[in-house]
């Protein structure tokens, strides 16, 4: 299954700094979220379904990583 980014609204975190060493976000098709390097925009993207990127970001949260 390919999920298509042409039109895909990148962001980066509010507390991401001036600096261009961040990672970029966006809500996709299907509920999939996007998640790039901010500094290769064309680059490769890794992709999450709405339940993996729940899991990861509450093992964030919790300090896990």
């Amino acid at each position: 299954m390919s999920t298509d980014l042409v039109g895909a609204q990148w962001f980066k975190s509010t507390r991401s700094g001036a600096g261009k060493d961040c990672v970029e976000v966006a809500f996709l098709e299907r509920g999939r979220i996007g998640v790039r390097d901010s500094k290769n925009p064309g680059g490769p993207a890794l992709l999450f379904t709405q339940g993996e990127w729940e899991s990861f970001t509450a093992r964030v949260v919790s300090g896990e990583f």
